[in-house]
């Protein structure tokens, strides 16, 4: 239900919704973050997640919305106001805060229901657009989750989210250390597969039909040492040019589609 409209810049929830966009610290202390735009909405109430309040362009009102409760809070907004709050402007007029979850791997095992998981596995990688283009690639190839380990990136930060196009919500996604991760991975019996040019063989020699974890680090240091020990194999991709490496994106998207393309999915 509507309850008003804010036509000043000023306006306390304008200002707290312009501080949830630019700090991580208050997202996490608050449990809030913000999403922009119908699609990546939907995308994150089919997933179950909780809207708190939601800012529609007030010439976007008789557009069709999404089905929020009776407890959600919607306020219309101007033009002027909508401007100073929107990341982009094709965001179809509607901007929401969201309550955080957070998936724990014990919750990731249970989802884990398929015969041969496909998990990737992140390192401390640290920019927000390519985590989102990953996880927008992890959607199209049906991957079982994605575990980003020691992150250096906010998961609900607004890059991270625009960039993904709301595949952060529809892939599950787990923070957790590294240590924690092998574990886990050790203990359900999930063949560790790191991307390493030192010591590797080619990728698509290596048997990925079954349960599988892709590792990537950082395209600046590559994995630390306790990724490389814990690993059954390690795998390259050929580079034939001048270059070392590929963007972390393109080669987590290359290393996907060859165990999907090992499945026959």
């Amino acid at each position: 239900m509507i309850t008003e409209t804010i036509t000043s810049q000023h306006n306390p929830k304008i200002k707290h919704l312009l501080q949830l966009q630019q700090k991580s610290s208050l997202r996490r202390s608050e449990g809030l973050f913000v999403v922009e735009g119908r699609r990546e909405l939907m995308h994150c109430m089919t997933a179950g997640y909780e809207v708190d309040t939601v800012f529609i362009l007030e010439s976007e009102v008789t557009q069709e919305m999404p089905a929020l409760g009776d407890a959600v809070h919607v306020y219309t907004v101007s033009s002027q106001v909508y401007e100073k709050i929107a990341y982009r402007g094709t965001t179809e007029g509607i901007i929401a805060i969201v309550k955080t979850r957070h998936l724990s791997l014990n919750e990731l095992s249970s989802k884990s229901a398929t015969q041969s998981p496909l998990y990737v596995v992140l390192e401390s990688v640290e920019k927000p657009g390519n985590l989102g283009a990953i996880l927008r690639s992890a959607d199209a190839a049906g991957v079982t989750a994605v575990i980003v380990c020691d992150p250096l990136t906010d998961l609900y930060n607004p890059n991270l989210i625009r960039s993904s196009i709301g595949a952060v919500f529809t892939v599950p996604v787990v923070a957790c250390t590294s240590e924690a991760c092998i574990s886990f991975l050790k203990e359900n019996g999930v063949q560790i597969l790191t991307a390493q040019l030192q010591d590797s063989h080619l990728y698509y020699d290596q048997d990925m039909t079954q349960p599988t974890a892709i590792v990537m680090g950082t395209e600046a240091t590559g994995l630390t040492s306790q990724w490389r020990e814990a690993a059954d194999a390690h795998i390259r991709i050929p580079m034939l040019g001048r270059l070392d490496s590929l963007n972390v994106s393109v080669s987590a998207a290359i290393l996907m589609y060859e165990a999907i393309r090992q499945r026959k999915i």
